[in-house]
């Protein structure tokens, strides 16, 4: 018996630093591969087989990168946006659950409203940026509001279709037990949709970026779209893509951090 047990514990352990190894790897291939496409880049730009003016090099952005976070000129930018991605984040999500709870409780307006949705969420709906830069003034506000029509919808769709596709099986079985619609939703529908609710914030994250990005390209006189916009206007592409190298590293903070409440959330959830 405690040969059979050292055995599969021997296994495990192989089959454990073989799980390590295959990550090790990858990470090292990433890792070479970003490396690689640096050096190629800085190549390219110092003998000219790119055009320096258009594609900078690493180093140029490096330097550029440097020296405005140490007299600090850019940090006041990436403050703007980052709170502008957080709230139509926020916003977004909240708003697109309890509009997705409304239509799960309310089904004769989920099928007056299903193809509004459908069609909505066909819209390019920056192309309403202009309307709302009107009616809410240029600035914080009308930034959000944009990034909101972006993340809203999407929420809405997602999080209403795993509503619906909860398993009838359990809402019969808490019926039984005299559960009424309120319960129902509160002990079945909710939990069985965390999962999905927590898959939407990582969506979310992305979108939001590029619903604030986008207002700012429009209206905004400060912000990481701001800077893009103002580097392509004087032909200062170091700028531009610098600027898009903070909004990668920004972005993929934001997503880690989702990427780990999920994690924590779905865990737990399973433990349950």
């Amino acid at each position: 018996m405690d040969k059979y047990v050292g055995e599969h514990k021997q296994l495990y352990l192989i089959y454990k630093r073989n799980k390590k190894l295959k990550t090790l790897l990858v990470l090292l291939t990433q890792f070479l591969l970003v490396v690689s496409f640096i050096i190629c880049w800085e190549l390219a730009s110092k003998s000219k087989l790119v055009d320096p003016l258009i594609f900078s090099s690493p180093s140029k952005i490096a330097l550029h990168l440097y020296t405005t976070i140490s007299d600090g000129s850019i940090l006041p930018h990436i403050g703007i946006t980052v709170a502008e991605t957080i709230a139509g984040f926020l916003l977004g999500t909240l708003l697109g659950t309890i509009l997705a709870a409304l239509l799960w409780w309310f089904p004769f307006v989920a099928r007056v409203v299903d193809p509004i949705l459908v069609v909505l969420n066909s819209m390019p709906k920056v192309a309403l940026g202009p309307l709302l830069i009107v009616g809410l003034g240029p600035g914080f506000d009308s930034i959000v509001a944009i990034t909101l029509l972006v993340t809203v919808i999407i929420t809405t769709i997602n999080i209403y279709n795993r509503f619906r596709e909860t398993e009838q099986g359990y809402l019969k079985v808490v019926a039984l037990f005299g559960a009424n619609r309120f319960q129902s939703f509160y002990y079945v529908i909710l939990p069985s949709s965390f999962p999905v609710i927590i898959s939407t914030l990582k969506v979310n994250v992305g979108l939001s970026w590029i619903g604030v990005i986008v207002g700012e390209f429009l209206v905004a006189r400060s912000g990481l779209g701001y800077l893009i916009i103002y580097g392509f206007q004087v032909f200062n592409f170091t700028l531009v893509l610098s600027t898009l190298v903070v909004i990668a590293v920004v972005a993929t903070f934001m997503y880690q951090v989702v990427s780990i409440v999920e994690r924590k959330i779905t865990s737990g959830w399973k433990e349950r």
